[in-house]
């Protein structure tokens, strides 16, 4: 793929507790990319698929993509491939949000070539699955759906966790939508698990909920006065089932 850059910020250490599988899938990812490089002749290109494929999980995708309608203006799924970003453009999708961020893997080299491709602006926008949001991270989420062209979509990789946290912000902080209602896109029907570590996603919004109820703030007030993410963090505690299920039968980013 001539003129697509490299990224060197694939992965960083391997998150304790991970096992031998994701270890080796991590091996097998370095190798893969040492193969491909810029996926710029046929067999590289293949050697790239086998990288989306059989690294990035993209096998599970193409059975279940997980594409589910949030409202008239935004879409959220798992990540797609090439193909499925020309369906996107041919729905008339004019964003795609990238929640995983940019990374040196065939996955977003693909999808970065199908989006300029198609017309689509594809905007790299990291979250997390497992620790809640920033207040300055949420600030730069509102500003992002203030700037970009609607319809959009909005993918990690399952479309299970990261994909659930923004689109119930969206709809909170976007559409004016309470967070009751914005709450129902961190559901099992979506592959989210709130047992596990990714469970604090829910708490961010269990949290606001309660201090809302108690003393009627108002989102923003509570987000740039009393919100201590990092307490949040510490105080909540994952279930043993929960992790196993997310961490180690999943491997969810």
């Amino acid at each position: 793929m001539p003129g697509v850059r490299r990224l060197a910020i694939w992965g960083g250490p391997v998150r304790k507790g991970s096992n031998l599988f994701k270890r080796q899938t991590r091996k097998a990812g370095d190798r893969f990319r040492r193969l491909r490089g810029d996926a710029d002749t046929p067999w590289r290109r293949l050697a790239a698929w086998a990288e989306v494929l059989f690294v990035d999980h993209g096998i599970f995708r193409l059975l279940f993509w997980n594409k589910r309608k949030v409202n008239e203006n935004l879409w959220r799924g798992a990540q797609p491939t090439s193909w499925q970003v020309r369906g996107l453009a041919r729905q008339g999708v004019r964003t795609i949000v990238n929640l995983r961020g940019p990374r040196d893997c065939a996955t977003y080299l693909f999808e970065k070539d199908a989006a300029e491709e198609a017309g689509i602006a594809l905007v790299d926008f990291v979250m997390t699955s497992r620790e809640p949001p920033p207040a300055k991270r949420l600030h730069e989420l509102k500003d992002l759906f203030a700037r970009i062209e609607y319809p959009a979509l909005v993918h990690c990789k399952s479309g299970a966790d990261r994909a659930g946290i923004t689109s119930a912000l969206f709809l909170l902080i976007h559409e004016g939508r309470t967070p009751e209602e914005a709450k129902r896109q961190l559901s099992l029907r979506y592959g989210h698990i709130r047992q596990g570590k990714t469970g604090v996603l829910d708490q961010f919004f269990d949290e606001y909920i309660a201090a809302r109820d108690a003393t009627g703030i108002d989102f923003w007030t509570w987000v740039d006065t009393v919100y201590d993410p990092k307490q949040m963090k510490r105080d909540f505690h994952a279930g043993l089932i929960g992790n196993l299920i997310v961490d180690r039968i999943l491997g969810r980013e």
